[in-house]
């Protein structure tokens, strides 16, 4: 069976063959660096370093591209609310990504193009787009692209102009012949600060976000490449202006493929930090260890919505030890990964059905238990090659299992003491907080009027 991918452009799963026999390019969207990662960034950039590494375990040289926006308005008001540069900004955040994403065993791509270093480009796709009749200047210094002037607008979101006019309501403001229209130039401002100022023929001013990603693809990986990746959130407006831009400056069709991953909810909506309902991965690591976290996402097919909640975190850390419990019993032998092997071909069989990750994680416990039967070194082996595949159980056995085995009692009295704290003070959302976390380590408090005690959880 070859991988079959579902591409959001046919909204159908099709054969996998890239361009260039043996050779997969990939292009990934990546993270706006004004804040903390959170779960949804990890969710997205676990997805796509397990597309990554199937790619790679299937025989296929991959070439990963997965961008940094560098320069944003977020970025911009973040900055001067800190009274820090641009720059200062930007780096902090990208060391913290870079820490996060390690912790939770995300490959580095081959390249991490930031979106500053490719200003040139960006302005030369830009002023072909002009030369053809796509973009246009206004009198405030920006220039837009003309959307009607492009005849597959929609291809990707699957709406007609019509349709998506229909839901517009924003006026026509700042010069836009058509409110579909977007910025490709921002003209400068004098309230901006020097350091997001660029000089160009079309005057001051700096990139807008959607040409940054167009830009940064077809200089890195060519005008057409084999898979562009990315959350549901940006398959409109972003992804679909990329199109029309990349597309419409080349004449060539950009991407292959179109992947797309789910949202994190919570309480069923998006996790996001325009909501504020957002955790940053950071947070979720004080209580839940790295694996953990990677397991929860990838127990999940990727395109699928994830409900997001302390619950759900603790069920993968069970079901997480279980494997490793399999693991720590039989010593497992270093082997070449056997696809025939029944086990193995199952495994692939699922992979390759649009990187079927839940179908594989069930695989692995399947696998476990016989190796909890079998007492087979050979299994064991095997289970730890195939959740290599996904990342999981590279870890010592024995020093992830006494890793996690919870807080010691003075770790406890003290977290119940802060609880008690925040009572008094009546923070209640914090007190509720300290009993969650507790809770998540299989902890139950139990109150009473002589004080509160705990138990581990059933």
């Amino acid at each position: 069976m070859s991988l079959r991918i579902y591409n959001t452009l046919s909204r159908a799963l099709a054969d996998f063959s890239p361009m260039e026999a043996g050779h997969v390019r990939m292009y990934v969207c990546g993270i706006t660096v004004y804040d903390m990662c959170h779960v949804g960034h990890a969710r997205s950039n676990v997805a796509f370093d397990v597309v990554q590494r199937w790619l790679k375990a299937s025989g296929y040289k991959v070439t990963h591209i997965r961008n940094i926006t560098d320069i944003d308005d977020k970025i911009i008001k973040r900055a001067v609310e800190n009274g820090e540069t641009i720059r200062q900004l930007t780096d902090r955040m990208i060391q913290a990504m870079h820490e996060d994403f390690d912790a939770l065993g995300i490959a580095r791509p081959t390249a991490e193009p930031r979106a500053t270093e490719f200003v040139p480009q960006m302005l030369s796709m830009i002023g072909k787009l002009e030369d053809k009749g796509l973009a246009y200047r206004t009198p405030q210094g920006d220039v837009n692209y003309a959307v009607r002037k492009f005849p597959g607008y929609g291809k990707l979101s699957g709406k007609s102009l019509d349709e998506l006019h229909a839901g517009e309501r924003v006026a026509v403001l700042d010069g836009k012949d058509d409110p579909l229209d977007f910025v490709l130039w921002k003209g400068a401002k004098t309230s901006e600060p020097a350091d997001v100022k660029w000089d160009s023929a079309f005057g001051p001013g700096r990139p807008g976000w959607h040409i940054e990603c167009s830009a940064m693809a077809c200089q890195l990986l060519g005008n057409s490449f084999d898979i562009h990746g990315g959350g549901a959130d940006l398959q409109f407006p972003h992804h679909e202006n990329e199109i029309a831009q990349s597309e419409g400056a080349t004449g060539q069709p950009f991407s292959k493929f179109w992947m797309h991953n789910g949202f994190i909810n919570v309480d069923n909506e998006k996790m996001s930090k325009s909501l504020g309902n957002f955790f940053t991965i950071r947070e979720v690591l004080k209580t839940f260890d790295a694996e953990t976290l990677r397991f929860f996402l990838v127990r999940s097919h990727y395109r699928t919505p994830l409900n997001y909640s302390d619950v759900h975190l603790n069920d993968a850390r069970g079901g997480l030890k279980r494997l490793y419990t399999a693991l720590q019993a039989v010593a497992p032998v270093n082997a070449p990964m056997d696809w025939a092997n029944p086990y193995a071909a199952r495994f692939k069989a699922a992979m390759d059905e649009d990187f079927g990750t839940p179908e594989a994680v069930a695989v692995l416990f399947d696998l476990a238990g016989e190796v909890n039967r079998s007492k087979s070194a050979d299994q064991a082996g095997l289970l730890k090659a195939l959740g290599g595949v996904l990342g999981l159980l590279q870890t010592d056995p024995q020093t992830y299992l006494q890793a996690g085995a919870g807080l010691d009692e003075a770790a406890i009295q003290a977290h119940i003491q802060a609880r008690a704290d925040a009572k008094a003070a009546k923070n209640y959302a914090e007190a509720d907080r300290i009993r969650k976390l507790l809770l998540a380590q299989g902890i139950v408090l139990k109150d009473a009027a002589s004080g509160t005690t705990w138990e581990a959880a059933q």
